[in-house]
């Protein structure tokens, strides 16, 4: 959707508010011996709170109130018995209705990771989203996108997951544009548009490019032995630059 006003601006920064809120109290709960389905527990709550709606429950009937993955789990993750172990790599996103607006926000967690090089992976993730927001404004080609994550990532010999990206949001938990960036085309000639509302999301791997759908209909996954990370915001384009509803 394109925003037309002050009013649709303030219930998307309202709901973007719940979902950021969740995430950092999930965050802060996210400790060795929990469980994924106890640590959904909580974002159910903090949803709820606001006066919020899972969106994935919502619109999907996903079995979970939050999408948690776990190392080899990149997106979609299925909450359950499983419990939280140091070392694991562990994705929240967080994605929610609120007044008919919706917004999406996400972030990994290395939970007492003593690995370096998947350290810098959450933090060359997170810095190439901030990058790349950094330059979105209306009229700039969509395909700036794929240049900030691939300088990113080839700077430290990390990969991009080529078939997950970003997407249009707002009345919707997925709306047009899909596939941003499109990395399944050259020249992509599409543009920024002024109030556009997207969820902005880059997903770097430590070696794999692809991922598969798993055996239980929701988790998509690498093959064991690689890791990923993403982090995602909400915004909204202005000529002048990039509004974060999730910040």
């Amino acid at each position: 959707m394109s925003i037309t006003g002050e009013k649709e601006l303030e219930k998307l920064k309202a709901v973007g508010k719940a979902v950021s809120t969740t995430l950092k109290t999930m965050s802060k709960h996210l400790t060795p011996g929990i469980t994924t389905k106890e640590l959904d527990e909580i974002g159910r709550e903090t949803l709820e709170s606001f006066g919020a709606i899972s969106a994935p429950k919502k619109c999907y009937d996903f079995p979970g109130y939050t999408c948690i993955s776990i190392n080899e789990q990149v997106a979609h993750g299925i909450p359950g018995e499983r419990r939280i172990q140091k070392g694991d790599m562990v994705n929240i996103d967080v994605s929610a209705e609120l007044d008919g607006f919706y917004a999406d926000t996400g972030a990994t967690f290395p939970v007492e990771v003593e690995d370096k090089r998947l350290q810098l992976l959450c933090k060359t993730a997170k810095n190439v989203l901030n990058e790349a927001i950094s330059k979105i404004k209306a009229n700039q080609k969509m395909e700036m996108l794929k240049k900030v994550y691939t300088r990113g990532a080839k700077k430290h010999n990390f990969s991009i997951i080529h078939n997950l990206c970003g997407h249009g949001l707002g009345r919707k938990l997925h709306e047009e544009p899909t596939y941003v960036p499109d990395f399944s085309r050259e020249n992509d000639k599409r543009k920024f548009t002024e109030g556009m509302v997207l969820a902005i999301e880059p997903f770097l791997s430590t070696g794999c490019s692809w991922v598969e759908l798993s055996s239980d209909g929701w988790s998509l996954c690498t093959p064991k032995g690689y890791f990923t990370a993403q982090f995602e915001h909400t915004i909204v384009v202005t000529k002048n630059g990039a509004i974060i509803v999730t910040a």
